[in-house]
């Protein structure tokens, strides 16, 4: 049995003044009601070993011997699939489990599915119990939960609020309750959780390494001690695992014995709207959590302080309205609600809460949440690209247009100053999706063959869910050249058939952005930037990861790397510049060169090349020098090569004013993509231009 590194070491701190961190676990074990943890933070902050820590310092549960879902022999209300287990059934103690979920667990493996060595040896149908059945009564946790795919988040969360897994599936029915703490740790540089996910946790931390040089000297000499003789080192701490253990038990005891006053409730209301969060989940786990660090604190009732910990605990991370809002609290805000002074007694007789106000005291209404409002309260290819060769003679197209005079403001040396434009507000973007049929990680864009999404048929492996129907199919064909013993179908190996199924998969997103002078003018950088802004939040839902090119001036940057965080993408994005000249070709190659190099990190990781540009193209100055008006022929060359990388394209066009040139949409042709107006990235308008387009087909139709 491995050994953790005991939980008080790693808060470093006594039971009295836990860190947030610390007291979030802590508050959620003596009630689980509360829905579980998340933990955010950079890489090295612990999050992980505090969490495997955190199940040594729980009090032992009691469990019937051989029963795989752990139900609890106090409760006469409990049923288990491997009961009924009566009077003189064995009842043993033991340790709460931690259950670890793997990010890449299927989903048959987390709640449970047919038995397969039984029904292939015996021909029976039995349930093999997952992850959540072992979790039961006990701690579940997710390392890294934002790369979990979404339908395993779903389910998870789901099964949290319910308390309770209903299997349906291969011929089995089975239900069982599922009640633990869900716990989740994440990195926000690998991508974010959904704002609905985000929800679904109670409680919320950020994490950081500590900046006091004494305090990181400590942390290495713990660990370093740790590594030399980890028994001697867990031996240490026991005193204080001890300590930790016996509160945990007693404000278990007392958490449902505290009252919350009518007054705490409707501050506890106060709060949440004066923070605009959404719905009533934010005011329950708020509630939850100030009568749990009542408990923890050894209080019979809930007070100010109580209420204000529990706020700033369960409140931030609902408080975003998009996903590029950072999450947060404004404390000084929080404290002006909740005052100065400890909170009002209970209303006397006869008041607003008459005859229930004694009764929030009871043990059969510790919260209060059954006492009515006061009146007017309200709800709520390998290699590097090669070099691209000036062509011999020119284009045929002008590099410089009057419209570019009239576009590009002139500095005294000759160049279009710089500018940064903030983008115009982001709107619901059309769908953009790479063609054909992947094999990626699980997300909501392009079309895949993975583990999830519907059926689509079956495949010979011995990796997936079982397709029952095809192995018995397979396996009936045979059976007259197999010898039987029995009246049972013979089933052996090289007759399982697997389910195919038809999904979506997460993409690469790289967005080429033009920067340049042409750019600047006409607020087009605005309207630009409000398009990619749209497409990056489209992409934070859809699970993708995101990267971001800018050509301007004498070349072409990677001012983002491919990463999960849109968050990072957005904002970059907000701090690029516009102004200079236009090296479309550069750009187009330092698009080249980041999708092969991306190409051979994840081969499955199918990529989307989103270029934003007008399609006017001059030379940087150096170039300019050595080639003369040759950008055009050169960027069409560039174009003619990215091509070549079988890459699905978009090009959106920014170009805009009475005189138009159309070298964007002629960029399309030579690139092979798809060519979208910026106008038309909205889905707003291109519903409406179909409809319009319908409508007027019809009207011709009807004439």
């Amino acid at each position: 049995m491995p050994v953790h590194y005991p939980f008080s070491a790693v808060l470093g701190c006594q039971a009295d003044d836990l860190d947030d961190m610390g007291l979030a676990l802590v508050l959620t074990t003596i009630s689980p009601e509360i829905g579980g943890v998340l933990v955010r933070g950079e890489k090295g902050t612990a999050k992980s070993t505090a969490v495997r820590g955190l199940a040594a310092v729980l009090p032992s549960i009691s469990v019937y011997a051989g029963d795989r879902f752990s139900i609890d022999p106090a409760d006469p209300s409990a049923e288990s699939p491997d009961g009924p287990f009566g009077s003189a059934a064995v009842v043993e103690s033991r340790p709460v489990r931690l259950v670890e979920l793997p990010v890449g667990a299927t989903e048959d493996r987390v709640v449970g599915s047919l038995h397969l060595e039984s029904a292939l040896s015996r021909g029976a149908v039995e349930f093999e119990p997952g992850l959540l059945a072992r979790a039961h009564r006990g701690l579940l946790y997710v390392d890294e939960v934002n790369l979990l795919h979404d339908h395993l988040v779903d389910l998870l969360l789901d099964a949290a609020a319910m308390g309770r897994v209903s299997v349906e599936r291969d011929g089995v029915s089975v239900e069982h309750a599922a009640r633990f703490v869900l716990i989740g740790t994440m990195n926000p540089e690998e991508g974010e959780l959904r704002p609905q996910l985000l929800d679904r946790f109670g409680l919320t931390v950020e994490v950081a390494a500590p900046r006091d040089p004494s305090l990181r000297a400590e942390v290495v000499r713990r660990r370093m001690a740790f590594d030399l003789d980890a028994p001697a080192f867990v031996e240490r701490y026991e005193a204080a695992e001890r300590d930790l253990t016996a509160r945990v038990s007693t404000a278990r005891a007392l958490v449902g014995k505290v009252r919350l006053t009518a007054p705490g409730l409707l501050k506890i209301a106060e709060v949440c709207a004066a923070f605009e969060v959404d719905g009533l989940r934010a005011d329950i786990v708020t509630a939850r959590t100030a009568v749990a660090h009542a408990a923890w604190a050894g209080r019979s009732e809930v007070t100010r302080e109580d209420i204000r910990r529990a706020a700033l605990l369960a409140l931030p991370h609902r408080r975003r309205r998009n996903p590029f809002d950072a999450p947060g609290l404004d404390e000084d805000l929080l404290d002006r609600i909740l005052g100065d002074e400890e909170l009002p007694p209970e209303p006397p007789e006869g008041g607003p809460s008459d005859g229930s106000g004694d009764d929030s005291g009871a043990e059969g209404d510790p919260v209060g949440l059954d006492t009515p409002p006061p009146s007017g309260s309200g709800g709520s290819t390998d290699g590097e690209p090669p070099s691209v060769e000036p062509a011999s003679e020119a284009s045929g197209v002008e590099t410089n247009t009057a419209d570019d005079a009239l576009d590009q403001p002139q500095s005294p040396s000759g160049v279009a100053p710089e500018s940064v434009t903030a983008a115009a507000p982001a709107y619901r973007p059309r769908l953009l999706t790479v063609t054909g049929l992947g094999t990626g990680r699980s997300g909501g864009r392009s079309k895949a063959i993975g583990s999830s999404g519907r059926r689509i048929g079956a495949s010979v492996s011995t990796r997936g869910s079982l397709h029952l129907v095809e192995t018995l199919k397979a396996a009936a064909g045979k059976q007259a050249t197999r010898p039987r013993t029995s009246a049972k179908v013979e089933l052996r190996i090289e007759d399982l058939r697997t389910a195919v199924r038809e999904g979506r998969e997460a993409n690469l997103v790289l967005f080429c952005v033009d920067a340049s002078g042409s750019m600047a003018a006409r607020k087009r950088m605005a309207q630009v930037k409000a398009a990619v802004l749209s497409l990056l939040l489209d992409a934070y839902r859809r699970r993708d990861k995101v990267g971001m090119i800018t050509f301007r001036g004498e070349g072409a940057e990677l001012v983002l790397p491919p990463t999960g965080s849109v968050d990072l993408a957005a904002a970059r994005l907000d701090e690029v510049p516009a102004g200079g000249r236009t090296p479309l070709a550069e750009g187009l190659l330092e698009a080249a060169r980041v999708l092969q190099r991306e190409h051979l990190r994840d081969p499955d990781l199918r990529p989307l090349l989103v270029v934003v540009t007008d399609g006017r193209a001059n030379s940087s100055r150096k170039t300019a020098q050595a080639h003369g008006k040759d950008a055009v022929r050169r960027s069409q060359q560039a174009a003619a090569y990215v091509a070549g990388l079988g890459v699905t394209t978009v090009v959106i066009d920014s170009e805009s004013g009475p005189m138009r040139l159309g070298l964007a949409r002629q960029l399309a042709q030579h690139l092979g993509a798809e060519h979208v107006p910026v106008a038309e990235v909205s889905a707003e308008a291109l519903t409406s231009a179909v409809h319009g387009f319908t409508g007027s087909t019809t009207g011709r139709g009807a004439a």
